[in-house]
């Protein structure tokens, strides 16, 4: 998140905030936290060494290296502007974490403020996708991304209120096609 937040060249208080707000840190870590926080933020370089080990952590594709990657992107649009560079970290961790090109376009139409909401894109359907392979797409996105269920994996406040921003794009994404 630090290094993220380097990417565009300088760390704003909302980067820090949008952090703190995604990741939640252990009571009596704060200070060891900050300590990470700060050399991290000097530069992003050795950003992808931590992507690979947190890919290590989990495996390709699981669930929790999707929420790891919405929270990135959180902390990226948090100054309220999306750098070439952001975008090319976020790509690079993405495929590091395992996710697909079309898992990381549904995140940028999701998050990026001003970018097309293609609803194929939000659901990470073909164009031409069948309404079957479609329904389906809709509702394993509407079970990943519903609040209770996020809630019970323990993720923080925010990361729910993603998940509740989620929700509505991927029903207005089925609403649309």
């Amino acid at each position: 998140g630090a290094k993220l937040a380097k990417a565009d060249g300088q760390v704003t208080r909302d980067e820090v905030q949008a952090f703190r707000a995604v990741f939640t840190i252990a009571p009596g870590e704060e200070k060891n936290a900050a300590r990470v926080f700060d050399l991290a933020r000097q530069d992003v370089a050795g950003f992808d060494i931590y992507a690979r080990k947190i890919a290590r952590m989990f495996g390709p594709g699981d669930r929790v290296l999707t929420d790891l990657a919405e929270g990135l992107f959180h902390i990226a649009i948090a100054n309220g502007e999306f750098h070439a560079q952001e975008e090319a970290f976020l790509r690079e961790v993405t495929q590091i974490f395992g996710l697909s090109e079309r898992c990381f376009r549904s995140l940028r139409a999701r998050f990026v403020p001003g970018a097309e909401k293609d609803p194929y894109e939000v659901l990470g359907v073909a164009h031409d996708a069948d309404a079957a392979t479609i329904r389906k797409a809709w509702r394993e996105a509407v079970r990943e991304s519903h609040p209770d269920g996020m809630a019970a994996r323990g993720l923080p406040e925010e990361a729910i209120r993603m998940a509740e921003e989620r929700l509505r794009d991927v029903n207005r994404a089925w609403e649309e096609i």
